[in-house]
């Protein structure tokens, strides 16, 4: 939350955790939006599996715009 939304991490922390679960789930469908309208996801549609940094189990790539590397 605090790298999609720019808050500090005592900004995140200092919700209670209700209110982090929501925004993390406004986050979740922000992503799932961009990657449907832009075509990427994984194949066959779907989220879910792999964690980390690969999306070959159909997990969530995340990028920052901002970041070139």
């Amino acid at each position: 939350m605090a790298y999609h939304f720019n808050w500090s991490h005592d900004d995140v922390l200092g919700m209670p955790h209700w209110e982090r679960h929501r925004w993390c789930e406004e986050i979740s469908t922000i992503n799932e939006r961009r990657n449907r309208d832009s075509g990427g996801g994984p194949p066959g549609g779907g989220f879910g599996g792999s964690t980390g940094g690969s999306t070959e189990g159909g997990g969530i790539e995340l990028v920052n715009p901002e970041f070139e590397g």
